[in-house]
């Protein structure tokens, strides 16, 4: 391997055992880059102009001219409306483009460092090989994954980042560099250098304190051969610990207010990380619910009004009903719901085995399997049994 490309200070599968410190270091490091993910309000430009100034630099073009705008969908409206993209995304004449030469020294000096951090492993031996031995997810490398990486792209890569793409138009053969909205492979990068795991080159290091003070200066951003379009972060960004958050994943939630906003009024409702269409906050109705294809978001509006409301207002047909064996004080009720929702199709309404903070029991709805007649079999299906079986349960599990 080239010295020029660094090389592992560990070899592949090597134990190292882990110290406090080294605890310490991985927990500073996913709050660090969280933070940066979720930091909102105006951008620090001047840091922000001066990284990416220098990735033009190394991409072989002169420092651009830099346009901000207060949003990421204000950036799409404007790239597709100033005709900046009609050159195309690779070529300016014969001479390669600042967006083409930028994401080639972005992508080759990102798979040079992540295959430093995480090594692949060796192919496996045909035929059977028994499993990796569990001890192998306490090395350093797989704290990293495990405590940094992998919650940060929960967080942000299928959470925030997926939320703003929902309300930004694409640009056609274009790549989106998100900014702070990067913090799942930089962290992952920064926290091998920081742990000694690995050692890259002085040119991927380089490109990796660019992007390190690019996420921690600004939103998303496109580059063109003249200008370059820089969004602001948003002025709001609100988040809930996701369910069994070992390591501090959390997911898009507010009930009333936008999860996302930006300056300029653009802005991502979700609702226990379900991205919903604004009305189901707003003004959700029984029509609209009906209306509505997407099963997520129909459940989310449903939860709004309640679920009793629902069921009222939809004039649903009760199916079958009995007392639940498994949940004390709990009652089944399995319902048809409207034919031009889902002809067949069922909803069992049930009451949650657990309490809410103030003490309450939510009832909610499940979907079951279309035609079913009994509601102690749609409970049963629930679980993977027959509802015979489920009639003799003596409590929930």
């Amino acid at each position: 391997m080239s010295a020029a490309f660094g090389s592992p200070i560990l070899g592949d599968h090597e134990h190292v055992e882990f110290d406090s410190e080294h605890h310490r270091t991985i927990a500073a490091v996913h709050a660090e880059w969280l933070a940066a993910a979720l930091a909102t309000g105006p951008s620090e430009r001047a840091a922000a102009e001066a990284a990416v100034s220098q990735l033009y630099r190394l991409a072989g073009h002169p420092q651009p001219e830099f346009v901000w705008v207060p949003s990421p969908p204000a950036a799409s409206e404007l790239i597709s409306t100033s005709g900046l993209s009609e050159g195309g995304p690779f070529f300016t004449g014969d001479r390669q483009s600042a967006h083409a030469g930028i994401a080639a020294v972005i992508n080759a000096s990102k798979r040079r460092m992540e295959v430093r951090v995480n090594p692949p492993r060796p192919p496996r031996r045909q035929g059977w090989q028994p499993p990796p031995p569990p001890e192998e997810e306490s090395e350093p490398r797989a704290q990293a994954r495990q405590q940094v990486r992998d919650p940060l792209k929960t967080t942000v890569s299928v959470g925030i980042a997926v939320g703003i793409r929902k309300i930004t138009p694409s640009i056609s053969g274009y790549v989106t560099w998100y900014g702070q909205h990067e913090a799942p492979w930089i962290a992952h990068c920064d926290v091998g250098r920081r742990l000694g795991l690995a050692q890259y080159s002085p040119e991927d290091a380089e490109v990796l304190d660019i992007h390190c003070a690019i996420a921690k200066s600004t939103g998303w951003w496109w580059p063109f051969d003249q200008v370059c379009v820089m969004a602001e972060r948003p002025i709001a960004l609100l988040t809930e610990p996701a369910p069994d958050a070992r390591y501090g994943q959390r997911r898009l939630h507010h009930r009333s207010d936008p999860a996302i906003a930006f300056a300029d009024g653009h802005e991502v409702y979700a609702v226990s990380g379900t991205i919903i269409p604004k009305w189901v906050t707003t003004d959700p109705t029984v029509e609209r619910i009906n209306r509505e294809r997407n099963v997520e978001i129909r459940r989310s509006a449903i939860e709004r009004i309640g679920w009793e409301n629902y069921i009222s207002e939809s004039n649903l047909t009760l199916i079958d009903q009995a007392q639940d064996p498994g949940n004390d004080a709990g009652t089944l009720a399995l319902y048809a719901t409207p034919p031009r929702v889902r002809p067949h199709g069922r909803i069992l309404l049930v009451l949650n085995g657990s309490r809410e903070r103030d003490g309450t029991r939510r009832r909610y709805g499940l979907p079951v399997p279309d035609g079913t007649t009994s509601a102690l079999d749609a409970a049963g299906w629930t679980y993977g049994i027959k509802g015979s079986d489920y009639a003799r349960l003596v409590r929930r599990t």
